[in-house]
């Protein structure tokens, strides 16, 4: 299992052309550098949205948050993830939530199913839309050689439609969700957390894919066509 990823959310895909995201995410500049991709991982630039007090701006952000008073860089690889129920108490992400907030944009991601035997990946894709995004925090670090920009994704208890592939699951925004969670201020991170805890759920489907997903390296195709 090569290079699958233990946590959630591990990997994506965003295989949208960039000026229907430009449209449908109503980001203000272009997008520089803009990639599309059917294997998205940790340690990789995602593409993000924040709001800057005037419009939207899209731009790329080190998917591995490092707190900007973190001592090295490194702690970015343990930290793709962080648990929305915990996440306004804990020291990297407290202020994070009240100050730092970002979308991050999808339109599909990959979970592996456990059996006894293996794990199985899975394409999962969410209902009646072919692009969203997930609810992200990002901070500033750094050292000598610059600055870094980094994020993580908030995650919470797999909802029904997703429970058999995985116990947890991304938080996925609505559009009058995201325009909240960019614009609204939140007079501390306890109150972001509310947000989160009363955003509407969303129903999903997935399929199952070829183990060439597990590998980072790969990123064509093959990674999203279903096999039986």
């Amino acid at each position: 299992m090569k290079g699958a990823s233990a946590h959630m959310c591990g990997r994506y895909t965003i295989l949208q052309d960039k000026q229907t995201i430009i449209d449908r995410f109503q980001i203000g500049t272009d997008i520089a550098n803009f990639e599309m991709s059917y294997n998205v991982a940790p340690g990789q630039n995602v593409l993000a949205v924040i709001h800057d007090g005037t419009k939207r701006r899209a731009g790329y952000l080190k998917w591995g948050l490092v707190p900007s008073w973190s001592k090295d860089k490194k702690i970015g690889s343990k930290m793709i993830n962080a648990r929305s129920e915990t996440a306004h108490q804990k020291s990297s992400f407290k202020q994070l939530m009240a100050r730092k907030r970002c979308i991050v944009i999808a339109d599909s991601f990959y979970e592996w199913q456990r059996t006894d035997m293996e794990r199985i990946p899975k394409r999962i894709q969410v209902d009646g839309t072919h692009l969203f995004s997930f609810a992200a925090l990002w901070d500033k670090w750094e050292d000598e050689n610059g600055p870094l920009f980094t994020c993580t994704l908030l995650t919470k208890e797999a909802n029904e439609s997703i429970r058999s592939v995985h116990h947890r699951m991304p938080i996925i925004l609505s559009e009058e969700a995201e325009d909240v969670w960019l614009k609204d201020s939140f007079r501390n991170a306890s109150e972001a957390k509310q947000f989160l805890d009363e955003v509407d759920d969303v129903h999903f489907h997935y399929y199952t894919v070829s183990d060439v997903v597990n590998n980072v390296k790969h990123n064509e195709k093959a990674c999203i066509e279903p096999i039986s």
